[in-house]
């Protein structure tokens, strides 16, 4: 049946040994994002290579994954609201250890009241933006020392450490630097800008930020690819949260954090009509907005990677998916195509972590020729 997911189990398991091998080489420990696959089957794998707990998106992600047996999570979001405060504490009451994140005075007071009502101290992580520009508290400024401090001072709060995400990754190269050197750049400022203000906030006497044990996080997959840690006044990054690595995606591809041959992760669509318009050939694949994400990346082209099928690492030539509506992807082939209509193609997407959250579940290939039907578990929001 198309559209399906398709995910090459060897492809998988080599990049989840991967950046499990990069984490240990820099002491750190990998504390993996399952945003991207919402599968107990894939983090199972992970926990396997050596993952040291899961990073979730959401109160239902960290649930789901309870209920399957992983008992150390970190809700990597700024959690607000007395609903979602209780399911958490519900699964701390099951011997859960779980933190989720702060950013705002109003956030933390809430939080602080809520656990204090309950006789519990909740761990938390002062999320920190060092450049993305979305949620944390600015890393160069008064603010987070004040609410480092605002914290600490909480009777249902523990500050645990700061977290941030380099989104800024994504934005890929600038003039003529070199996708490694972007890289490089936005690796280099997540690490030193965090390193720096875990020292200020030393400095400043904010309780429990102490080298060795004061938890220091960061992670996207680009910054991943070219991390190296390093110690700023006895302080070291702690752990790391990539998630698309275990797939890969059109976009890390561009971005230079990896090969085609590294995306694990296609979508397995029919060509259901064809026209041909002078010089232009025109498909029409049963794989639209509701498979294939609309979101584009530096230098991406289109909305995906076509492949043909079953080679799944050979490019369909002057092929482009220009647009999406709901139920069809559009493509341009300029020139003749040697494909009709019933061929099958693959599509390395754009980004994965929306391709695989919009599909209940995904096939697992394995290298003897054998498949396995997998569950998105946890691809319900909230």
């Amino acid at each position: 049946m198309t559209p399906s997911l398709l995910i090459d189990a060897a492809r998988l398991q080599r990049n989840i040994n991967r950046m499990q091998a990069r984490a240990d080489a820099n002491d750190v420990a990998l504390r993996p994002h399952i945003k991207t696959h919402k599968s107990v089957a894939i983090a199972q794998r992970q926990r396997d290579a050596g993952a040291v707990g899961l990073t979730v998106a959401t109160v239902r992600e960290a649930e789901v994954f309870a209920a399957a047996g992983f008992t150390d999570l970190c809700l990597a979001y700024a959690t607000v609201g007395r609903a979602k405060h209780e399911r958490l504490l519900a699964l701390m009451q099951r011997g859960v250890t779980l933190s989720f994140c702060v950013d705002t005075p109003a956030g933390m007071k809430q939080a602080a009241t809520f656990y204090a009502r309950h006789n519990r101290t909740a761990d938390v992580l002062l999320e920190v933006d060092v450049g993305h520009g979305r949620c944390g508290v600015a890393w160069d400024g008064t603010a987070a020392v004040d609410l480092a401090r605002l914290i600490t001072r909480q009777p249902g709060l523990r500050l645990a450490g700061l977290l941030t995400h380099a989104g800024q990754a994504y934005h890929g190269p600038t003039g003529n630097e070199t996708p490694e050197a972007a890289l490089l750049r936005h690796s280099t400022a997540e690490r030193d800008r965090l390193l720096a203000l875990a020292v200020r906030l030393r400095a400043a006497g904010v309780a429990g930020v102490v080298p060795g044990q004061v938890t220091l996080s960061i992670g996207s997959t680009p910054t991943m690819a070219v991390f190296e840690n390093r110690t700023e006044e006895g302080f070291r990054i702690t752990e790391v949260r990539p998630g698309n690595y275990v797939v890969y995606d059109a976009m890390q591809v561009t971005l230079g954090a990896a090969a085609l041959d590294d995306c694990a992760l296609t979508v397995l669509a029919t060509v259901v009509s064809r026209r041909t318009e002078g010089d232009v050939t025109r498909l029409y694949l049963d794989a639209g907005k509701k498979v294939l994400t609309t979101d584009t990346g530096a230098h991406t082209r289109g909305h995906g990677l076509l492949l043909r099928a079953p080679e799944a690492r050979t490019p369909l030539a002057r092929a482009t998916i220009v647009a999406l509506s709901e139920e069809h992807g559009w493509v341009q082939v300029d020139g003749d195509a040697a494909i009709a209509v019933g061929d099958r193609v693959q599509i390395v997407p754009n980004h994965a972590c929306v391709t695989m959250g919009t599909q209940e579940a995904f096939t697992l290939q394995h290298p003897d020729g054998t498949t396995e039907r997998c569950a998105v578990d946890a691809r319900a929001h909230g």
